[in-house]
């Protein structure tokens, strides 16, 4: 349970400040990684390779990048639960003054092995600043505003993804083989998110007792234990893993579609990227204020079946530049539709004092399914000889079968999606005191029973799940019963015997 300590400081108005300081961190953070990593891959790409050696190589990026996020997500996680979130944060951007130092010499050398040091470097610092930044939405935020925090930290780090990627091309461009300068401008973008991390509020350490555990594996492997009884939490971690291992599956494809289909310099190869990354920002935004103050679980059947549907299309080789564009708007968009439901949950399930491990946990197999996504790639591409539409018809085959998956386990989102839609067209509701509604234990609802509606408007109007009593001669009705053993739903009757209605 949270402290009144915890729940006085959610009231404190410094709060939505140091939210917006941590924004303006994490924008910079994932400005400065796209721009490195995509500012090394455009380098490669400019070196004149075979269509095979490059791909390897770009592959090698995207594995270099995610590996160290296995090795050390739960280190960060456990400086997110051991130590102050802002002093973990003032930390990790000391250390990347370093890292672009580093990054720095080995762009005035033109030195490859240097340059994915950097990157290696860059994503241990990332690793650890992981569960810090996402811990510490549900510190700064109540849990009302915690899909609309998650919502505009989706638009700022994909917008910084986008801004990042086509930095990088505009730097590749301008600087050529003089990259110097691009390390030079990035030690002072780690200076910039230094100066905000100041500005946040001093917050207590989550378990100032929690002792590190060395073998990462086995602390990753416990907390799994942990995650595994909660059904809902298991859930939203499974399908955070999908997420990235996708996307991360098709960022590479854009970036050879565009130099294999469309012919594009480096520039406008990021300005694809930019397309896809502008659709998740925005999507991620809607999702925020869509939610309508809660996590909205009906939000991620829908976004699997944006991301099914505009994956085969993209899959159609005949379109030109803009409709290619306007495809990847709508596939990110959708991406971010379901990104921040997901999101919300692995942030608010677990408990307070464990949060930044369970955030690791969560961080370190999306990163797993990323480094599988390098070689998947180069799987498709080097020993099955795919083009790239047809990788982007075996992403609709996956996020198909994503789909079926989540409704099969989690079939109570799919009846939530159409009661979502239902109220926000046919029933107009206002919602007054959900905040009486205890986050986590035990609560009876009592309905004065209006209209048969009653239970599905309730249903839509909070995020925690609710076991429904129905007269046994509706439940039984075959055209209801579906729906009814679907939600979980518990038959009465006035007839029953007292041990049938125990039962």
């Amino acid at each position: 349970m949270e402290t009144e300590a915890t729940d006085a400081r959610r009231r404190t108005p410094n709060n939505l400040r140091s939210f917006w300081l941590m924004f303006v961190v994490e924008f910079q953070n994932a400005f400065s990684d796209n721009t490195l990593k995509f500012l090394v891959t455009f380098f490669i790409l400019g070196l004149g390779l075979s269509h095979e050696k490059r791909d390897g190589l770009v592959g090698l990026v995207g594995t270099i990048f995610a590996v160290p996020f296995v090795l050390f997500s739960m280190a960060g996680g456990f400086c997110a639960d051991r130590y102050s979130k802002r002093s973990v944060a003032i930390a990790v951007k000391c250390a990347e003054l370093g890292v672009m130092s580093v990054g720095m010499i080995g762009f005035w050398l033109g030195n490859v092995p240097l340059m994915l040091a950097t990157i290696a470097l860059m994503s241990t610092h990332s690793a650890i600043f992981g569960p810090t930044k996402y811990g510490m939405l549900p510190e700064l935020l109540p849990e009302k505003k915690l899909s609309w925090g998650n919502g505009i930290f989706g638009l700022g780090t994909f917008s910084a993804s986008i801004t990042g990627t086509i930095f990088a091309g505009w730097l590749s461009d301008t600087f050529g083989k003089s990259q110097i300068w691009s390390g030079v401008i990035l030690i002072g973008l780690a200076l910039v998110g230094l100066s905000f991390c100041l500005g946040i509020q001093r917050l207590p350490s989550a378990d100032p007792h929690k002792k590190f555990r060395a073998n990462f594996l086995g602390d990753f492997w416990s907390q799994m234990k942990i995650i595994r009884r909660d059904r809902i939490l298991f859930l939203g971690i499974v399908g955070n893993t999908f997420l990235w291992f996708l996307a991360a599956l098709l960022q590479w494809v854009v970036i050879c579609y565009g130099k294999d289909v469309f012919h594009f310099d480096d520039r406008h190869s990021a300005y694809l990227q930019g397309g896809m990354l502008v659709g998740v920002g925005a999507g991620s935004l809607a999702a925020g204020f869509l939610s309508g103050g809660k996590i909205e679980y009906g939000l991620i059947p829908l976004g699997m079946a944006g991301l099914t549907i505009f994956s085969a299309l993209l899959a159609h080789t005949g379109f030109g530049v803009v409709t290619f564009s306007s495809g990847l708007g709508l596939l990110g968009f959708f991406g971010g539709i379901y990104n921040v439901p997901v999101s919300a949950i692995i942030q608010h399930r677990p408990d307070a004092n464990n949060k930044g491990k369970v955030i690791a946990a969560a961080g370190l197999l999306s990163w797993i399914g990323m480094s599988l996504s390098s070689g998947i790639f180069s799987l498709l591409t080097v020993v099955w000889h795919l083009t790239m539409p047809q990788i982007f018809l075996v992403g609709a085959v996956l996020s198909l079968a994503g789909t079926i998956y989540c409704v099969k386990l989690m079939p109570d989102s799919l009846v939530r999606l159409v009661l979502w839609m239902l109220t926000k067209t046919v029933y107009r509701i206002r919602i007054e005191g959900r905040d009486n509604i205890p986050e986590k234990g035990g609560a009876l609802f009592v309905s004065n029973h209006v209209s048969f509606v009653d239970a599905l408007l309730l249903m839509a109007s909070t995020d925690r799940q609710i076991r429904f009593l129905m007269h046994r001669h509706y439940y039984e009705l075959w055209w209801i019963k579906p729906f009814t053993k679907m939600l979980g739903l518990i038959p009465i009757a006035s007839e029953q015997g007292p041990r049938e209605l125990v039962h």
